[in-house]
């Protein structure tokens, strides 16, 4: 007899966000109201949102109106209970497990190509940086799709910390893997831990970000707290979630979905409406919270942030 086990490659098609999985969310949620763009989005959601216990305290930070969107911001409770962290599960309900994992203390490394190899306390890490809010597009190769309060900082910022070495071409992002607190990593199948990765010109772009909070609060465990990195202009999964290390390389990283599918996971990434995943489309995205349809943009709209980076690599292989 054939035990077949499935491989994380095959899930993510069934676990798309279909249309009727968004309209019963939005009865569960009593049909949320939505905020505005530059319209304080605390106090609606405080009411909505999910549990926080153990996490300290809040990061209240200027918001940045440079990046402006033209869409309605997700409450909370939208932004925090529908997640993609398989180190907790495979369904988007992981926010209650995820609450396993605790925050502090928190060190994250520094390696690699480095004028000196450092390990930092997230917060002596919090001190020698300015942060920010900004309210930002999130796109997942899924194709749903939602718009946030995150706080944080460039992730320019770091590598002045960092202080790569001449020779450092890529930034590679590896994710914790408490096993006492991620059930997900039983599942031996999949390469684990998580690690992506982008070149360092990429890195240096001011649209790159590190998330430390979310909606004024610390960003919470389910969205990669205490401390993740966030590309806008690239499909969700580039982002590596709960940083433990991050390494500078000569040579280019091959990352966890890479690793499982490479045919349908690719190193770059970026959002793109006329280049479809093998197995969907993605020329429209399904918005959390209302459901709606809308038309997905190049480089998720932040395309005069970042084209410039792409400049002769159109021939390269997966959504670039």
């Amino acid at each position: 007899m054939n035990i077949r086990i499935p491989r994380g490659w095959e899930i993510p098609e069934r676990l798309a966000t279909s249309e009727s999985v968004v309209m019963n969310r939005r009865a569960l949620l009593g049909a949320s109201a939505m905020l505005l763009p530059g319209v304080a989005a605390a106090q609606t959601a405080n009411a909505q949102t999910a549990p926080s216990d153990g996490l300290p305290g809040a990061q209240a930070a200027a918001r940045n109106p440079r990046y402006r969107v033209d869409r309605a911001i997700n409450t909370e409770r939208e932004a925090t209970t529908y997640n993609n962290y398989y180190e907790f599960g495979t369904d988007k309900g992981i926010w209650r497990p995820a609450q396993r994992l605790a925050q502090r203390p928190w060190r994250l490394k520094l390696d690699g190509l480095v004028a000196h190899e450092k390990t930092l306390d997230i917060d002596d890490l919090l001190k020698q940086v300015s942060l920010e809010e900004r309210v930002l597009r999130f796109r997942c190769v899924e194709a749903w799709a939602m718009t946030a309060v995150y706080t944080g900082f460039p992730l320019s910022e770091l590598l002045r910390i960092a202080e790569p070495a001449a020779g450092a071409k890529y930034v590679v992002f590896e994710t914790a893997a408490d096993r006492a607190a991620m059930p997900g990593l039983r599942q031996s199948w999949y390469p684990w831990p998580y690690k992506e990765g982008c070149t360092i010109e990429e890195a240096a772009n001011e649209m790159a970000f590190v998330v430390t909070g979310m909606y004024g609060k610390p960003c919470p465990p389910q969205n990669g707290g205490p401390i993740r990195v966030l590309f806008p202009w690239k499909y969700g999964f580039k982002g590596g979630k709960s940083l433990v290390r991050i390494s500078f390389s000569a040579t280019r990283p091959v990352s966890y979905w890479e690793q499982i599918q490479g045919s349908e996971y690719g190193f770059w990434a970026n959002i793109n409406p006329e280049v479809p995943h093998p197995r969907w489309s993605q020329a429209s995205e399904r918005l959390l919270g209302s459901g709606d349809r809308v038309p997905t943009k190049l480089f998720n709209g932040y395309g005069e942030f970042v084209a410039d980076l792409y400049t002769g690599l159109q021939q390269e292989r997966l959504w670039i």
